[in-house]
């Protein structure tokens, strides 16, 4: 005779059942992160009208894309120059590695702290998804910091002359602390990888 299937929760005591399914808390906190998207994507898409407006040579969208990236010339230019449209197309990458980092946390996290998404059969699930746990999630984040610290630097270098000495220095000291960062979150990890294969062979 066959045995019953057994139900995930047996032997999941009533406060042990509370304090399990408190992590739903954390759904509102994912709802509010894809509200921030979504304002990311109104953000991109009033950069890129503008960006398209002032190529045709609207003054008003050229002045509102300066006032965004902080140029600042002597007087404003009659179009758009090189550096203007490397400094938005700068920001508008900036913007998408933002959204990225925001789809690694809400996805990534839902799956890894609140619940399965069960998407192992969806022919578009992320190829990051299927092996994703908190190391992993953790090593992804701090590289898509670092990314979009770098877009940030750029932008800075290539304003230089818009900025002071000490927020050039700053801004390259705060990158490379990035960059030590992730590599110290990554190197923890790789230990905690091979300690763990090793006490299971």
């Amino acid at each position: 005779m066959s045995k019953p299937p057994v139900s995930p929760n047996t032997g999941l005591g009533p406060l042990a059942g509370f304090i399990f399914a408190s992590r739903w808390l954390q759904l509102p906190l994912y709802l509010g992160l894809i509200a921030a998207q979504a304002v990311y994507v109104v953000h991109f898409l009033v950069e890129l009208l503008h960006l398209v407006e002032a190529a045709f040579g609207n003054q008003t969208a050229l002045q509102a894309l300066i006032t965004s990236i902080g140029y600042n010339n002597a007087g404003t230019p009659p179009a758009l120059n090189e550096t203007i449209i490397m400094l938005v197309v700068l920001a508008l990458i900036d913007v998408v590695m933002i959204s990225n980092l925001l789809i690694m946390v809400i996805v990534g996290g839902y799956e890894t702290f609140v619940s399965r998404m069960n998407l192992e059969s969806h022919p578009d699930q992320p190829e990051w998804l299927s092996h994703v746990n908190a190391s992993v999630l953790k090593v992804k984040l701090a590289m898509a910091i670092i990314g979009i610290s770098s877009i940030h630097l750029l932008k800075t270098f290539i304003n230089a002359a818009n900025y002071d000495v000490k927020v050039l220095m700053w801004q390259t000291i705060i990158h490379v602390v990035f960059l030590l960062s992730a590599l110290a979150i990554a190197y923890t990890d790789r230990l905690l990888t091979a300690t763990y294969n090793s006490r299971h062979e």
